[in-house]
C-alpha cells in the first residue's frame, strides 16, 4: 500500500483536503488525532508528561490542561523539544498500526509537522497543501481567536513556505474555492490509484 503524507502550514487547510480525500473511501491517519488519544485520561502518555512538566500542565480533575501546557511550549523551546520527544515516537508508532490495518489502494498521513520532525521518509510521497502566508494568518486568527502577532509568531515556528514548496511531491492550492479543491483533489486521487498500482 501507498503512504501520502498530506502537510501543510497552519491554517492551510490540511483538514478540509483530508476530508474530501475521504469522500473518496481513502482512509486518513491523522496525527493531531492520534496525539489527543495518546494524551486521554489513563495513557501512559501522561505519565511521562507529568514526569517531564510537573502537575501544572495538569486540570484538578487529573485530565490535561492543553492551553496551559501550549503556553509553555510555544515560550520554551527546550520544554517543546521534550513533549515531542515523548510524543513523536508514539504518535509515528500508532500510525504505522492503523496502517497495517487498512486494505485500500492507498493511504492519507495526515502530518502536519512531517517536515518539522524530518520524517519525509516516512511516507512514500509528499502532498503539500498550499496557501499564502496572508491567507495563513487570517485563517489562524478567526480560528484560534488569535492577534496579528500570535498567529504569525505560530507560523513563524513551522518551516518556511519555500522549504516546503521544495520538499513536495505534489500541491494542492488552498487559495481558491471549495470547488477548485475538489476537483485538485479528484485529479490527484485518480493520480493515486495509478502509483499504488505501480502503473506510473
Amino acid at each position: 500500500m501507498f503512504k501520502i503524507g498530506l502537510t501543510g502550514g497552519v491554517g492551510s487547510g490540511k483538514s478540509t483536503v483530508a476530508t474530501l480525500f475521504n469522500n473518496f473511501n481513502i482512509p486518513i491517519i491523522d496525527a493531531d488525532d492520534i496525539a489527543r488519544q495518546l494524551v486521554a485520561p489513563k495513557q501512559a502518555a501522561l505519565t511521562l508528561i507529568q514526569q517531564a512538566f510537573g502537575n501544572t500542565v495538569f486540570a484538578q480533575n487529573g485530565s490535561l490542561d492543553r492551553d496551559k501546557l501550549r503556553e509553555i511550549i510555544f515560550t520554551h523551546a527546550d520544554k517543546k523539544k521534550q513533549l515531542e520527544a515523548i510524543l513523536h515516537p508514539l504518535i509515528y508508532q500508532k500510525m504505522l498500526a492503523e496502517f497495517a490495518r487498512q486494505t485500500s489502494a492507498y493511504s492519507i498521513f495526515c502530518i502536519p509537522l512531517l517536515m518539522e520532525t524530518k520524517m519525509i521518509s516516512f511516507v512514500d510521497h509528499v502532498l503539500v497543501v498550499d496557501c499564502l502566508i496572508e491567507t495563513q494568518i487570517e485563517r489562524v486568527k478567526e480560528r484560534n481567536k488569535l492577534s496579528r502577532a500570535q498567529a504569525l509568531s505560530i507560523i513563524n515556528s513551522q518551516v518556511s513556505r519555500e522549504f516546503r514548496l521544495k520538499h513536495a511531491d505534489d500541491v494542492i492550492d488552498n487559495s481558491k474555492s471549495i470547488s477548485g479543491l475538489a476537483d485538485q483533489v479528484k485529479k490527484l486521487h485518480n493520480q493515486y490509484l495509478l502509483l499504488s498500482n505501480g502503473t506510473q
